[in-house]
């Protein structure tokens, strides 16, 4: 299980001295325990809730880190890049933008979608279809441009 790994994970860390990544994966078995108590799981939660609370908090790490950037916050900013390394570790891996075209291809000429106005149906189509191996704001670009063009 992939709760089990980060455990894992984090007892490495803490030997080696790596205050970042002991943040990081202490933050998401932080996550798990909540998701646990608060849907009343009696076992372990599944490797895709976990994915998705790590997906989750890698997105936070994303926006953090933009935001300390702009704001001039340099080392808050190398922070969060370094936290969300280590998240990225137990996600899968990232589509490129080619496999989303052919993805958003694929997906219009099935629905025959032809303009903006089915641009919700093919977004939703697109994002069941690439789950957590891209993001969103990605996807919705591409899928705009492709339905505006």
């Amino acid at each position: 299980m992939l709760a089990t790994q980060i455990e894992q994970d984090l007892r490495a860390a803490m030997k080696a001295r790596d205050k970042r990544a002991v943040a990081a994966l202490r933050m998401v078995l932080s996550r798990i325990k909540e998701t646990r108590v608060s849907q009343g799981h009696s076992s372990d939660v599944t490797d895709e809730e976990v994915q998705t609370l790590i997906s989750r908090e890698a997105k936070r790490r994303t926006e953090a880190a933009e935001a300390f950037a702009a704001a001039g916050r340099d080392e808050l900013a190398a922070n969060e890049q370094a936290e969300l390394i280590v998240l990225e570790r137990y996600l899968p891996q990232q589509l490129s933008d080619d496999e989303i075209v052919a993805v958003i291809n694929q997906t219009i000429a099935t629905t025959g979608a032809s303009s903006a106005a089915d641009f919700g149906r093919v977004m939703g189509a697109v994002m069941s279809q690439v789950d957590q191996r891209a993001d969103g704001k990605r996807v919705n670009a591409l899928v705009r441009e492709h339905l505006s063009g």
